[in-house]
């Protein structure tokens, strides 16, 4: 079993660190990581097409490319002619749920493998503020899940989503892990005024991802009370 991952949140990411570790804990698999040099969290699904792509091996198994997530699997599949049987994306710091699904960077890297055929999945971690992330014990819960995850098949275009809660330092055992739907209720937009200059008005966005709507069963409602909500998603 060899898999490729990626990330939004830059090659240097410790979620990305922790993937790799829950990938080297299953027996027999190999894996290439293909992510970006920056960090580009919340790019979606965006694409370069109109401009280079620079590709840097750092060393045998390791690529970081100038691009998004999406570029780094098409850069990937069909430049480094990697041939992956599973695509992981993650594990991001923050969570992806509901709306975010269409916004993040790292959903978009387990998209766009399931475009093209591949089972895939992305991993993100819910932040509490103040709460600092044990990526060891997040490590161990992705490879618990990822292993469920291998032995479910999925049909053409589908894929996963997983939103990992953030408990407090000292539970290591994995949370329980429940299937759902995404929260269809949108985060509540908020911006704070941060200038006025005549007719010009300088915003800057100022939502509390912590108060947003958790509707009931759903994967906002399933992380926000603890648990691994699990989604899975159709391209």
């Amino acid at each position: 079993m060899h898999f490729l991952l990626t990330n939004d949140d830059g090659i240097h990411a410790p979620g990305l660190a922790a993937l790799e570790k829950a990938v080297q804990g299953i027996p027999g698999a190999s894996y290439t990581v293909v992510a970006p040099a920056t960090e580009q969290s919340q790019c979606g699904h965006r694409v370069t097409t109109t401009e280079e792509l620079i590709v840097h091996q750092l060393d045998p198994h390791h690529y970081s490319v100038s691009g998004t997530p999406a570029d780094c699997v098409r850069i990937a599949l069909f430049a480094l002619n990697i041939q992956p049987d599973f695509v992981l994306s993650g594990i991001n710091a923050g969570g992806n749920m509901g709306q975010d699904i269409y916004i993040s960077g790292t959903i978009a890297g387990a998209r766009e493998a399931a475009y093209h055929g591949l089972p895939a999945a992305a991993f993100s971690h819910y932040l509490i503020r103040g709460r600092e992330v044990d990526w060891t014990r997040v490590s161990y819960w992705t490879r618990d899940v990822l292993q469920e995850l291998m032995a479910t098949k999925l049909a053409d275009g589908e894929f996963w989503n997983v939103g990992f809660p953030h408990l407090p330092s000292g539970e290591i055992a994995t949370p329980p892990r429940i299937p759902c739907a995404p929260c269809r209720s949108p985060l509540k937009a908020s911006f704070k005024v941060i200038h006025l200059e005549g007719a010009l008005s300088h915003h800057r966005y100022d939502a509390s991802y912590a108060e947003r709507p958790a509707d009931a069963d759903s994967d906002v409602a399933i992380c926000f009370g603890g648990s691994i909500a699990v989604s899975k998603l159709r391209v």
